[in-house]
């Protein structure tokens, strides 16, 4: 098949996918398309990225003249990239946590792709939750371990095949997000907690939803649920509650030293620019403070989930809503009715996620009003998986 042919075919099956500009207006508007629209697909979760008031408490705490600052890195961390910035911030990081180490990584892909691949061999065993994000299941083809794919949130079917296979392997992982990111739903990290140590397994928690929304500080659910000191591996992103850019990985200090020794997706990339290093540590610094925004979010949340609930779709307690359509082409053209109304929103079509579970993902920020989407709400139609 020609690539001309695959694109006719992307077409015909409603999957076509472009890249879009989108230009931040104020608050949690943007404009695009040359309308400024309500800014329902970012994951801009606490509405920092756009705060001005923030913005200019950054450049007032920091001098940045043009020899106090650098634009660029130019180099891997392990040759001249590893500025005093990324040590302050994987500091500032263990510390928030109360855990041995942190490891910066560019990005929750690089961290998602280069931790298990670095730390696993032939005689361990992955166990992954069905719907863990596509950097989880990236990283995991490149493992040379087995792997097995769980049920979605089924722990008891976890546990199963941990009984049939504990004594076949060395080490087994077990890999979960937190809250994951099509449907919004929360996992019990404490079950599975009690499972990793009742079979003696590794536990990998993806955060990078719930960092900087759950818990008091911030922390994320491990927090909320009070378990950040009985999971092995806790990866956070920075590019979403946080506003910038990066991801980070709360490890022991043994597992860093081998991970700074055997990850590819940071031994063989360059640094992230010290103007972005500058800008993650200004809000870890601050994030413990940004609770208002928090119970911003969190009311906010809970409006959209009553409203929904009422209208038949299944969607959970967090800022992440599906609405559910199922055909892949019904969902762009509700989308289109949606923005042409000034609510910018976007078709998740496979394989994003399974086949026939087309979605529009209703993504919620702090920086939002009640009364912006109290007009939202008439424009939803009731669930009939049609449009």
């Amino acid at each position: 098949m020609t690539f001309d042919e695959q694109i006719t075919q992307i077409k015909e099956l409603g999957l076509m996918r472009e890249l879009r500009a989108v230009e931040p207006a104020v608050g949690a508007y943007c404009t695009y398309k040359g309308q400024t629209m309500l800014n329902l697909t970012s994951n801009d979760y606490l509405g920092l990225a756009n705060n001005q008031k923030l913005k200019k408490a950054f450049l007032q705490a920091n001098d940045f003249t043009t020899e106090a600052i650098s634009f660029g890195a130019s180099s891997s961390r392990l040759l001249t990239g590893n500025t005093n910035l990324y040590d302050e911030v994987e500091t500032l990081l263990a510390q928030s946590y109360g855990a041995e180490a942190a490891l910066f990584f560019n990005s929750g892909y690089h961290a998602n792709m280069g931790i298990l691949p670095a730390l696993t061999g032939k005689k361990d065993l992955i166990l992954s939750d069905k719907l863990c994000h596509a950097s989880l299941i990236d990283g995991i083809r490149l493992c040379q371990a087995d792997h097995i794919r769980y049920r979605h949130m089924d722990h008891e079917q976890l546990k199963t095949i941990l009984t049939r296979k504990r004594h076949l392997y060395n080490r087994i992982f077990i890999v979960t997000e937190s809250v994951f990111s099509m449907d919004g739903d929360i996992n019990n990290l404490q079950q599975l907690v009690d499972i990793k140590n009742q079979f003696d397994c590794m536990l990998y928690v993806d955060e990078a939803h719930a960092v900087g929304v759950s818990g008091s500080k911030g922390l994320g659910l491990c927090e909320e649920q009070n378990v950040i000191d009985q999971i092995d591996i806790i990866v956070g992103t920075l590019g979403k509650a946080y506003a910038s850019i990066g991801a980070f990985a709360i490890v022991s200090k043994s597992l860093k030293q081998l991970l700074v020794n055997k990850v590819r997706t940071l031994i063989y990339t360059t640094a992230l620019p010290p103007i972005n290093m500058a800008w993650t540590k200004f809000i870890i610094e601050n994030m413990t403070g940004f609770v208002t925004e928090r119970e911003q979010l969190k009311a906010l949340s809970d409006f959209m989930v009553d409203k929904l609930q009422v209208k038949g779709y299944m969607v959970h307690n967090s800022h992440i809503m599906p609405v559910m359509v199922g055909d892949n082409k019904v969902a762009v053209q509700l989308a289109e009715h949606l923005q042409k109304k000034g609510f910018l929103v976007f078709p998740i079509r496979p394989p994003t996620v399974p086949v026939n579970t087309a979605r529009l993902r209703i993504s919620l920020t702090a920086d939002m009003k009640l009364t912006d989407l109290e007009k939202l709400i008439p424009f939803i139609p009731d669930y009939k998986n049609e449009y």
